[in-house]
């Protein structure tokens, strides 16, 4: 009797610890999208005051099927460019979907823009990684990765911010600014929108942008 008490106390201190556990990674995920939320909210207020010539740049990146891919490839096309990475539970899979479906509903003027994701997480996003990742939203969508020493001058050209949060091993989330940038045909920024927009609001920004307007 005496021995089954105390597998029973045993097995109850360790589901406390793993609920105990649980609760952390919950609140660390919360603490991490309300950050990230209230810094697009925060950017709506400033996207039209931004110097479109100080943001945007060259880039050569790997796409999902492990071809080099540089701004030159889009040259004439418009890009909808979205910093991302793979493991992110919440804002970037919401981004992506939402980013999609305004496309769609944009008809032949959204199928003239090219959706484009680039990780901001080397260490995970392989190629392969990234493909896979993207083609759950969109098979239109460009998926682009690289190493940092790759990434890094592309992040810094858009002025991408991105640092890891506490987590076990390769189980760790990073905090990143999220905006959606839309470059012209010469890679050049036409203008920012912020991820907290519905997908009917994000047509509307888009067409409001796009030639034809």
């Amino acid at each position: 009797m005496k021995r089954h008490t105390s597998r029973t106390r045993a097995d109850t201190r360790r589901s406390g610890v793993s609920a105990q556990q649980d609760r952390k990674l919950i609140f660390l995920i919360a603490g991490v999208t309300v950050a990230l939320l209230a810094a697009a909210a925060a950017f709506r207020t400033l996207l039209t005051s931004q110097n479109h010539d100080t943001v945007g740049g060259p880039y050569a990146l790997t796409d999902g099927y492990e071809r080099a891919v540089t701004q030159d490839d889009f040259r004439g096309r418009y890009t909808l460019i979205y910093f991302g990475y793979t493991h992110c539970v919440d804002v970037c899979p919401l981004t992506l979907g939402t980013m999609s479906a305004a496309l769609d509903e944009l008809g032949p003027k959204g199928r003239a823009v090219t959706p484009m994701f680039i990780s901001v997480d080397p260490e995970r996003d392989t190629p392969p990684v990234v493909q896979d990742y993207v083609s759950r939203f969109s098979p239109r969508i460009v998926g682009l990765t690289g190493t940092d020493r790759q990434l890094r001058p592309v992040m810094d050209a858009f002025h991408v911010s991105a640092g890891r949060h506490a987590g076990n091993g390769s189980g760790y989330l990073i905090g990143h600014s999220s905006l959606l940038y839309l470059m012209d045909g010469r890679n050049h920024l036409v203008g920012m929108i912020p991820v907290d927009s519905s997908s009917h609001q994000m047509a509307a920004d888009l067409s409001r942008m796009l030639p034809g307007s």
